[in-house]
This record gives structure tokens, C-alpha cells and sequence, in this order.
């Protein structure tokens, strides 16, 4: 059975994501390009969705691998995330990503002239920062074909033998309503032991914790649906436990933050209250979404369809919308407003009307392909 609620917390992620991004070009932390004047109100609200925002999306990822493995040999499955995935990227790389860097290069007067002067002749010089390639907001995609290709073994296992011990584990830990933060453990160890280290970069190369830790978040997806009835019904029967504990270990880590100094052990106490408050939200908007939103619309299936070429095209309708309004002289609420409503806009635009009718682009944007244009 399809699980709509998946569907849906996928929708939203990837929204938030695309509002998340619209707030770098307001914050003081480093983004590729930045309005004119930064706000440092908005540092609360970005900390909370930073704190689980892509690892919702990567335990999502792992859930729908489960759903795509029912159906598909091992074979099939790796090249359906081939086509769904490297295609795509390779697209984007070479077409959708040089506008950012353009854009970029022309805010910080490092480059003067037309964009076909930029592309392809300066686009694909040397590695960004420094040179102008990159696969900026695309790391994702890459991470996501790496995470889905490599543990492929384990994942047909789990799906042979129902009654592993992992499986048979996880199913009793179900049992109770803090049994799932087992999983935190690992999390933890990682941001302890990784993250100091090594710091994100998502640039594949020596960017350690973000490989493992992403790619045990999305082990976690895939291994939370093997248990199948049994963990939705224990998520969405403590759904308010987890929600509580979110909204009280959020402030309690900005408090740690912000509100005191260095002591003895704030490392370890900050690395388990981001992973516990990350996780807490996560289980928690599982839990809500699989009590109130699993269950169709066409709405929704237009909306799940469009959801990956609106993350691929996304920052670069952004950045260039950015270039034009970071000197506008105009207060944040209309600039902010005008820039999610005309990056969500221009996106849907181009998915309706340059996307989604013709077969022979639907699959440069990770689409199924379709029989016949369907202008």
C-alpha cells in the first residue's frame, strides 16, 4: 500500500527546504549570494529547522527505497535510481547550477558580461569556490544515488528475512514510547566523534560525518518500514510524546548556546540534545502526518510529481531573483514575500509548461517517462 503521509511529509520538506533557502539570503551566515541588509531575527527560527530539516528529508528517502525495492530486483532497482538520479544530476551540473555561479560572480564584481560569455566558455574552469564548477545544492542528489546504490545487499536482506534480529529488535522497542531513540545512539557517536573533525562541506571529499551521518539517517528510514504496522502505530500513538520533547529540547540547545558558558562536558551535552531534539521532531511529524495526512488527492499527486524538479531548479530561480532585489531598497516582509512567492511561482511555471508535458524532457528531471507529450 502507498503511504500518502509520506507523500506529504515529503511535499512540506521540500518546501521548507525552498523557505529555508529563501531566509540564507536574509541571514548573516554565508550563502552565495546575500541581501543588501541581513537580519539577525531571523537566526531563531533558521536554528530550528536546521536542527532536522535535511534529516527528515534523508529518512524520507530511505522510506520511499523501501517501497521502491517491493517491486523491483536489485538490478531494476539500481537502474531506476540511476536514471531517477545520475541523470538528473549530470543535467543540472552542466544547465541549472552555472546560473547560480553567474549570478554570483556578478554580485561580487568577479566577473563582467552576458551569461553566454560565462557559459560555457568561464562555467566549467576550475572547482568553486575558486573556479566556477560545482554541483552546489545537488550534493543531495548525489549523496542520495551513493546511499542508494551501495548498501543495496542489506536492503534486499531485510526485505528476504522478516524476522531478523534487527527487525525482530526494533519491533519490540516499539513497545514503548521512547523505545525508538535507541536510534539516537549512533547519531550521537557521529556528531561527537565526526562532526568536530570533520566539518560539512558537501563536496563528497573528506566530508565524513555528513556521508555517515546522512546515510544512517536514511538506513533508519528504510529500517523503520520494515517493521511495518508496527511502527506506525507506535509513532502515531506517542506522536505527542515526541512532539513535547521537541518543543523542550529545542530551547534548552539554544539556551546552551547562547545562555552559558563553557563548562566541563557542554560538548557532549549539546552533541545528545541536537541529536535527541532532531529526532524528536522528526518522530513527531511522522507520527502527525501518518495520523492526519495519509490519504490521497490529486492534489497531492501533483504535488509529490513536481516536488524533485522544483528541488533542482529551486536555488538557481532563487539566486537569480536575489541578484535583482538584494540592492531594491524595500523592507524584509515584502522582499521576503516576493522572493518565496516568485521562486515557487517561476518553478511551477517552468514544471507545467517546460517539464511535465513533454516525455523527452520529464526524464532530464528525474519524471517517469510518459507515452506522449501531453501539451
Amino acid at each position: 500500500m502507498r503511504r500518502h503521509d509520506i507523500d506529504s511529509i515529503r511535499v512540506i520538506a521540500f518546501g521548507l527546504l525552498i523557505i529555508y533557502h529563501v531566509g540564507m539570503f536574509f541571514i548573516p551566515w554565508d550563502y552565495h549570494i546575500k541581501n543588501s541588509e541581513t537580519y539577525e531575527g531571523l537566526t531563531f527560527p533558521m536554528l530550528f529547522l536546521n536542527q532536522w530539516r535535511l534529516s527528515l528529508l534523508f529518512v524520507v528517502s530511505g522510506m520511499g527505497t523501501y517501497y521502491a525495492l517491493n517491486k523491483r530486483t536489485r538490478g531494476q532497482f539500481a537502474k531506476e535510481r540511476l536514471r531517477r538520479l545520475f541523470i538528473p544530476f549530470i543535467v543540472g551540473v552542466l544547465f541549472i547550477v552555472p546560473p547560480q555561479i553567474y549570478f554570483e560572480r556578478l554580485a561580487k564584481g568577479q566577473f563582467h558580461g552576458s551569461y553566454f560569455e560565462f557559459w560555457p566558455a568561464e562555467a566549467f574552469i576550475g572547482i568553486y569556490p575558486e573556479g566556477n564548477m560545482s554541483w552546489h545544492h545537488l550534493w543531495f542528489i548525489f549523496y542520495l544515488l551513493i546511499f542508494s546504490l551501495i548498501p543495496i545487499p542489506v536492503f534486499v536482506y531485510l526485505h528476504k528475512h522478516t524476522r531478523a534480529w534487527i527487525i525482530r529488535k526494533m519491533e519490540s522497542l516499539c513497545s514503548n514510547p521512547f523505545g525508538l531513540y535507541i536510534l539516537i545512539i549512533p547519531l550521537f557517536l557521529w556528531r561527537l566523534f565526526l562532526a568536530l573533525y570533520f566539518p560539512q562541506t558537501n563536496a563528497l571529499v573528506n566530508d565524513w560525518y555528513n556521508l555517515v551521518n546522512y546515510c544512517t539517517l536514511f538506513f533508519f528510514g528504510f529500517l523503520l518500514m520494515t517493521l511495518k504496522d508496527t511502527f506506525w502505530k507506535s509513532v502515531t500513538a506517542n506522536k505527542h510524546i515526541y512532539l513535547i520533547s521537541g518543543i523542550i529540547a529545542f530551547p534548552i540547545l539554544i539556551y546552551l548556546w547562547f545562555g552559558v558558558g563553557s563548562f566541563t562536558g557542554k560538548r557532549e551535552i549539546s552533541a545528545l540534545l541536537r541529536v535527541f531534539n532532531a529526532w524528536s521532531w522528526i518522530l513527531a511529524i511522522i507520527g502527525y502526518s501518518a495520523a492526519y495526512l495519509n490519504r490521497p488527492s490529486k492534489k497531492l499527486t501533483y504535488a509529490n510529481e513536481a516536488v524533485y524538479p522544483f528541488y533542482i531548479l529551486h536555488q538557481t530561480v532563487l539566486i537569480a531573483l536575489g541578484y535583482y532585489l538584494m540592492n531594491v531598497d524595500m523592507g524584509f516582509f515584502p522582499k521576503f514575500l516576493i522572493m518565496v512567492t516568485g521562486t515557487f511561482g517561476i518553478c511551477w511555471i517552468i514544471y507545467e509548461f517546460g517539464i511535465r508535458r513533454y516525455a523527452w524532457i520529464r526524464p532530464l528531471f528525474g519524471l517517469k517517462p510518459k507515452t506522449k507529450d501531453l501539451h
